[in-house]
């Protein structure tokens, strides 16, 4: 352990690990260890460099809140989060694919029944969503669990309007027997991610667009079947190909399709013109143990 150079240091730290109990830990710290030291001799990083990637990180953690988490953040614009998913969720091509979660996932959304108006209220073109879940074979799934969130037509999610209390355009909905869910909220809108903090700070020195697509938040849970972590765009949305947090999948893409108020399915139930959102998610079940 003496006198180590910059060649020699990466075995002798690894070899420090050796009585790592669990196997899986230390496949990631060797790895981790090995990359790490791979780039920092790569770029040959500077003692300066090194200290202003310490203060990043370290102002990363502080920026984070109960309601906003910016570790994630930084996961999401470096593709981690969405090369993780990717590694994790191996589909069929017909099963409903995933994107990230992002961070506006919140466990204490109000439960509704079928059709409910879960806008809160807040002004926006009326969209209305109707959705089934069935498994491969295209049978209903009656109970699964479908969490739906999104964001208003400025682009704010509840949490960020000025003077919203109660939680709005997000809800938790069961389907029905025949696996059919719906609901009334308003159209959501394209949206920058957090700019003031140290991401910020990393995608302004890239010249990369802090702007995210439009989309609408799932999350479906079913016993016997693998969840879904989701969102659906809209085809004419701006940004689908600048994505800052890379989840955009051709396979979400749908169409938003508007109408009149007095045409289409929805005619007679709003007093403007609306969006009409409709979408089969189909399950994969869990692997055999």
């Amino acid at each position: 352990m003496r006198d180590l150079t910059s060649d020699g240091i990466t075995p002798a730290v690894i070899s420090t690990m050796r009585e790592t109990k669990d196997p899986r830990h230390a496949e990631i710290l060797e790895s981790l260890v090995r990359h790490l030291h791979d780039v920092v001799r790569d770029v040959e990083l500077t003692e300066d460099e090194w200290a202003a990637g310490v203060d990043f990180l370290t102002r990363t953690g502080h920026t984070c809140t109960p309601t906003r988490q910016e570790f994630i953040l930084l996961s999401d614009v470096l593709g981690v989060t969405m090369l993780v998913d990717a590694l994790s969720n191996r589909r069929e091509a017909k099963a409903t694919q995933n994107s990230v979660l992002g961070p506006y996932f919140r466990e204490d959304r109000p439960r509704h029944a079928d059709n409910a108006d879960i806008s809160g209220g807040l002004p926006g073109t009326p969209l209305f969503f109707e959705g089934q879940v069935v498994d491969r074979a295209g049978a209903p799934v009656p109970g699964a669990a479908v969490d739906v969130w999104h964001s208003d037509a400025d682009g704010h999610y509840d949490m960020e309007v000025p003077g919203q209390v109660d939680p709005a355009m997000r809800a938790l909905f069961r389907t029905d027997e025949s696996g059919n869910f719906g609901f009334r909220s308003i159209r959501p809108s394209s949206y920058p991610i957090p700019g003031d903090g140290p991401v910020g700070e990393l995608m302004s020195a890239t010249s990369r667009s802090l702007m995210r697509p439009a989309h609408v938040h799932l999350l479906i849970e079913a016993a016997g079947f693998q969840r879904v972590t989701t969102m659906l765009f809209p085809a004419d949305d701006p940004y689908l190909d600048a994505d800052p947090v890379f989840g955009v999948k051709e396979s979400l893409v749908e169409a938003y399709e508007t109408y009149a108020a007095d045409a289409g399915p929805c005619r007679g139930l709003t007093e403007v013109p609306y969006t009409l959102l409709r979408r089969t998610f189909v399950l994969e079940p869990l692997p055999a143990r």
